[in-house]
C-alpha cells in the first residue's frame, strides 16, 4: 500500500524523535529501521531524511556527534535532547488523541 505524502508528512518528525529514544542513531540506520517497522509501507529516503535531521538540529530537539562506525567509517550519530524529549511526549498525546478520533469517525468505532 502507498500512503499519500500529504498523510504522512506530519508523522515523519515524531517517528524520527520516537527512534531516537530509543538508541542513538545515523542516518541510513533511521531510514532503513522506518522501512523495515513499517513493513515498506513508510519509505524513507535519504535526500528526505538528512534536511528533516539538519532542521531538528537547528530546532535544538537533536544533537550530533561524529563516531567511529563497526566498520571504522565515520558516521554521524544522532540523539535526543531535552527539549526534543519534551516535544516527543507532546507529540505522543497528540497522536493518541488525533489517532483515536480518525479512528471513530472513519471506521465507526
Amino acid at each position: 500500500m502507498s500512503l499519500s505524502t500529504e498523510l504522512a508528512r506530519g508523522t515523519v518528525m515524531p517517528i524520527v524523535l520516537s527512534l531516537l529514544s530509543e538508541q542513538r542513531m545515523y542516518g541510513y540506520e533511521i531510514v532503513k529501521t522506518v522501512n523495515a517497522r513499517s513493513n515498506g509501507v513508510l519509505e524513507f529516503k535519504e535526500g528526505t531524511l538528512y534536511p528533516l535531521l539538519h532542521k531538528m538540529e537547528g530546532l535544538r530537539l537533536i544533537k550530533a556527534k561524529w563516531e567511529d562506525g563497526p566498520s571504522g567509517k565515520a558516521r554521524k550519530y544522532y540523539g535526543l535532547t531535552p527539549k526534543g524529549t519534551r516535544l516527543l511526549a507532546e507529540s505522543r498525546e497528540q497522536w493518541e488523541a488525533l489517532s483515536g478520533a480518525v479512528h471513530s469517525l472513519l471506521l465507526g468505532g
